[in-house]
């Protein structure tokens, strides 16, 4: 496994993690010091700000699951999949992220967009 997916697929694991210790030892490992989290709802930078978003989210939605709903495409340090949350089997939302990683495999920034686009 190239480092970038080992990386993307920690992160992943830290949104279905609720043990603070194991949470903030997968953050570490994949995202760089100073990550940069954009979504709808979010705009932030560093570990500690992802790791406070995770728990507020985590807290909203007790029990989501959080799953790659695709493939992963890559080219240079980029990276783009989908995504879904579900609850007891049902979508609650599904979405597109674009990842940036250094050389390294670390997520250095995360552009999270919700739902489908239109065609």
């Amino acid at each position: 496994m190239s480092a970038h997916m080992e990386k993307l697929d920690q992160m992943m694991s830290a949104w279905n993690t609720t043990d603070a210790s194991k949470k903030a030892a997968l953050v570490a490992s994949a995202l760089e010091h100073n990550v940069h989290f954009v979504d709808p709802n979010h705009n932030i930078i560093g570990r500690d700000a992802f790791l406070n978003m995770v728990d507020e989210v985590q807290s909203q939605v007790p029990g989501a699951v959080y799953s790659r709903a695709s493939d992963i495409g890559v080219q240079n340090n980029f990276c783009r999949y989908h995504w879904a949350i579900h609850l007891n089997d049902k979508l609650l939302m599904s979405g597109f992220d674009v990842t940036e990683v250094n050389d390294a495999g670390k997520i250095v920034k995360v552009i999270g967009f919700f739902g489908e686009l239109d065609r």
